[in-house]
């Protein structure tokens, strides 16, 4: 019968693939402890086989390896083309990467939402609609926080993107190139922002402004000093605007503190001395939270809410009820903008094709304590006084 030799530490299925194995340098016997020791140091059959690279994926996508390695790991930082042509030639010969699972075509169930600041409560009611329209789904969510720093932004949200289906933008910092060329990799919801040929969902900032202008015209005030947001803020700039050209229709003086680029009660209070520079008689904040800060810092001037100066904020979070007087506030929908995003940006992950038009979300000018009728004063409340001299106008 003829002897059949067997390579130590390989299957028979697996000599072929070595070739013809020459009987002078294998021996059976396993008393040969030299020959053994080098055989068995030799690499399998399954360590051999080539593996594809990122060198690999360049020359298929003919760009060079460190973009191939920075579409991977950093999409957001080529184009969309770029990308596409790196994707499919890693699927073409066979690459596989960790970095990004997401890219390459599996769904995750999984979406990102990144707010500016998780301290400030206009998030809290938007990230619960978010959370329960995307858990009906079957999807979660990813939260982050990007303490309104546009470049710590761009980063957490390009890092995420293989980890979720798509995106949730909650009042960017972003510059409107950087967001459209992340919208190009994955699906996007833009909050609380427009940017065209990117699906949006806003509030109705222009109608709350002229309300709020509206109201305090209507308890006599003529000046009002406007608190701003941050500089890179979307809603800030549209509520200044409409600030501005309703209180020239109404024939009222406007004047503007800021910008808070760190919009918090703590700002609030803080920029209080620089509102009374102005002697307004009223003061709207770009949020509530910065309006409950100006009241704060009135009181410390011993400046009085309402009597002395009439305070407006935005968005109706939860604090504006807790504050002594109560805010008077533009309230924004904020749970229903949340599942609105969520619902629209499952949809648009599933196929559906998103609105050119972003989806404006109606406002209310809720009125409590905070504004009231103007009353005539002798000297100005930031001369320390308030004494009323006259009466009501």
């Amino acid at each position: 019968m003829e002897r059949r030799e067997r390579l130590p530490g390989i299957a028979p299925s697996e000599r072929t693939s070595l070739g013809p194995v020459h009987p002078d340098r294998v021996r059976a016997e396993a008393g040969d402890c030299h020959d053994c020791h080098q055989l068995h140091d030799r690499p399998k059959v399954t360590d051999m086989e080539s593996k594809a690279t990122i060198y690999d994926v360049a020359r298929a996508a003919g760009v060079a390896a460190s973009t191939v390695s920075r579409a991977f790991a950093r999409p957001g930082r080529v184009s969309a083309e770029t990308a596409r042509r790196v994707f499919a030639a890693a699927a073409e010969v066979g690459y596989r990467s960790s970095a990004l699972p997401g890219l390459t075509g599996s769904r995750t169930r999984s979406l990102a939402l990144v707010v500016t600041d998780i301290t400030n409560p206009f998030y809290s009611e938007l990230i619960r609609g978010a959370h329960e329209a995307a858990g009906a789904a079957g999807y979660m969510i990813l939260l982050s926080h990007t303490r309104e720093d546009a470049q710590l932004e761009r980063d957490w949200t390009e890092r995420e993107l293989g980890a979720v289906d798509g995106v949730l933008l909650a009042s960017s910092r972003m510059s409107d190139s950087a967001i459209r060329m992340i919208a190009k990799q994955k699906p996007m919801i833009v909050l609380n922002r427009r940017i065209p040929e990117v699906p949006c969902v806003v509030t109705d900032n222009a109608r709350g402004a002229r309300r709020a202008v509206e109201h305090l015209a209507e308890l006599g005030h003529d000046t009002i000093t406007y608190v701003a947001g941050p500089e890179t803020s979307w809603a800030d700039g549209m509520r200044w605007q409409a600030l501005r050209e309703a209180a020239y229709d109404l024939e009222m003086r406007v004047r503007r503190v800021g910008p808070c680029n760190t919009p918090t009660v703590h700002a609030g209070f803080d920029v209080t001395t620089e509102v009374l520079a102005h002697s307004p008689t009223a003061v709207i904040a770009y949020n509530d939270v910065l309006a409950i800060g100006v009241i704060k810092g009135l009181r410390r001037a011993r400046v009085h809410v309402p009597t002395d100066v009439s305070v407006v904020g935005f968005d109706n979070v939860v604090l504006s009820e807790i504050v002594d007087p109560e805010l008077t506030t533009v309230a924004a929908p904020l749970r229903a903008m949340g599942m609105t995003c969520a619902t629209n940006l499952i949809a648009v992950i599933g196929g559906a094709v998103p609105s050119r038009e972003p989806i404006v979300m109606p406002v209310a000018l809720v009125v409590r304590g905070s504004t009231g009728q103007r009353r005539r004063k002798s000297t100005s409340p930031a001369r320390g006084t308030t004494s009323v001299s006259g009466s009501a106008s």
